[in-house]
């Protein structure tokens, strides 16, 4: 069956909706999520009714329910999740928008990048002008940012003008982590240290304590102690409590801690010991040589 763009649109926000919160949709839901009139809505499901694609559900928690035809009138899995991909507006998260599909209108063009990102919700609450920032999404863990340079209103669809994309490879810590952990001694001076250090070319290590790892001195921290006329030692110029994550920890939730923490190396543990350091170039390194060309 051939149906319109607002019906589909419709359609597609009430499975959307129906994914993300069990029972029936009332037409209110729907209306305010696609920024039309509730009595639009009531008019078009009656002829959605009458496509067998759509259920009423009488009662004071009635409303409406898609039929199994509405999904395979969309291309959908009935048993699929939705997976929430974070939209940002001008610096805002966007509520009551779901981001649907991002199609690569421009790749080849050696200066532009456009994608056409069609959502669920008031496309007209996008203009022209407006920086987009979208992601990650759930299997690529894409994530973009540029500025709407124009809109497609039947087809519900924002056309951005890309200016950042990144791409994770699915990997896990342990891809990325140094191989050997180099460590230094609390008690070592701050010469033993930066000879540690620029021996095994390196930025930084963990300070370790009575086989316990109690905190992280940086090529930074010795700059700042040497330009303070601090000659002391280690612990008394490291930074306390390093961070650490799981050697099976996805490489882009290291990326979030990086950013989050204003850290640049992390310890990496495997079953809760200490086994390696996984730092942001060891992470830009590989993705470099990922995407450079043979």
């Amino acid at each position: 069956m051939e149906l319109t763009p607002v019906q589909k649109e419709i359609l597609s926000a009430l499975i959307s909706l129906h994914r993300r919160q069990s029972g029936s949709i009332r037409g209110e839901e729907i209306a305010q999520m696609v920024g039309r009139n509730p009595g639009t809505i009531r008019n078009q499901m009656q002829s959605l009714k009458a496509l067998h694609l759509v259920e009423g559900v009488p009662g004071p928690k009635g409303g409406y329910q898609a039929t199994s035809a509405a999904f395979r009138e969309l291309e959908l899995d009935t048993l699929a999740e939705e997976a929430h991909v974070l939209l940002i507006k001008n610096g805002l998260e966007v509520s009551n928008t779901l981001v649907e599909e991002i199609d690569f209108t421009t790749v080849a063009h050696p200066d532009v990048c456009s994608a056409a990102i069609k959502i669920i919700g008031n496309v007209r609450d996008f203009n022209v002008g407006d920086v987009l920032e979208l992601g990650p999404t759930p299997v690529n863990k894409l994530r973009i940012k540029g500025t709407v340079c124009g809109r497609n209103d039947s087809e519900n669809k924002v056309i951005v003008l890309v200016s950042e994309m990144i791409s994770l490879p699915k990997a896990r810590v342990r891809d990325y982590a140094s191989k050997a952990l180099i460590s230094v001694d609390a008690d070592m001076s701050l010469q033993q240290v930066a000879r540690t250090l620029i021996e095994n070319d390196i930025q930084g290590a963990p300070v370790r304590s009575n086989d316990q790892f109690v905190g992280v001195i940086t090529l930074k921290d010795l700059g700042k102690a040497v330009a303070a006329g601090n000659a002391g030692l280690a612990r008394d110029v490291m930074s306390l409590d390093p961070l650490s994550v799981d050697e099976d920890m996805p490489v882009y939730e290291v990326m979030r801690l990086f950013h989050e923490n204003n850290v640049g190396r992390l310890l990496v543990t495997k079953n809760g010991l200490p086994k390696a350091v996984i730092t942001q170039t060891d992470v830009l390194r590989k993705l470099f040589n990922f995407v450079s060309p043979k």
